[in-house]
């Protein structure tokens, strides 16, 4: 049966996306047909899922970008860069709607909240911060991590903050209250990863177990925080 998988996949689309390294990378979720991408070359390109030619290339940055995400209505585009401050397009206009610093270093992650016009960011700098985008500033900084934060999302129903770090742990928090719920301690290793189940109250996490040298995944149920 995996062979027969195997013999369906086959790679549909190879094109340079930027002039130096693809740092990363976000589909939007609202129509899955635009691409946007970040690179050391200091730009956020757009495409159009399929065609090999960007539809826009968005300058503003003076560093590497390093995370990127679309909202939800996909009319705009964030990155964060390895200088520490996060900028906003808006994708019709081709301009600059916010820039947002606070981070003493590079932005490692970023989200964008379901419904209402805030962004959640992790930096290399072991902090987690929240922005208003209409108020053009940051409304939470939650400190407790230890090491860099890896990633981090903002859940489905918009009311909880899960992050990761290299200091092995996952921590929960509740992004009205800006308070911390819980620290999850499963892995043994930097956990680089982790998402929400769309529809269940769970979240699945992966991390480097340099103990045994394997990737470790784990699952916990959130039923608890409610």
């Amino acid at each position: 049966m995996m062979t027969g998988l195997t013999k369906r996949a086959w790679k549909l689309q190879d094109f340079v996306a930027h002039g130096s390294n693809v740092n990363c990378l976000a589909i939007g979720q609202h129509s899955g047909r635009v691409l946007a991408t970040g690179g050391d070359d200091r730009k956020v390109n757009v495409w159009a899922v399929g065609k090999p030619n960007n539809i826009l290339s968005l300058t503003g940055h003076t560093s590497p970008v390093e995370c990127i995400r679309f909202d939800s209505s996909e009319e705009v585009v964030l990155a964060g860069s390895r200088s520490g401050s996060l900028k906003i397009w808006n994708l019709d206009e081709q301009k600059i709607l916010r820039t947002l610093t606070g981070h003493k270093s590079e932005v490692k992650c970023l989200d964008v909240h379901p419904y209402g016009d805030f962004v959640a960011s992790g930096s290399l700098d072991t902090n987690i911060k929240v922005w208003d985008v209409r108020r053009k500033g940051c409304i939470f900084t939650y400190k407790g991590h230890e090491d860099k934060v890896n990633c981090l999302r903002i859940s489905p129903d918009g009311r909880w903050i899960t992050s990761c770090s290299d200091d092995c742990t996952i921590r929960l928090w509740d992004l009205t209250a800006g308070k911390l719920l819980h620290v999850f301690k499963g892995h043994v290793g930097p956990v680089n990863c982790l998402e929400f189940h769309p529809n269940e109250f769970l979240m699945a996490s992966g991390s480097s177990d340099k103990s045994v040298c394997r990737a470790r995944a784990g699952f916990y149920f959130l039923g608890t925080f409610l």
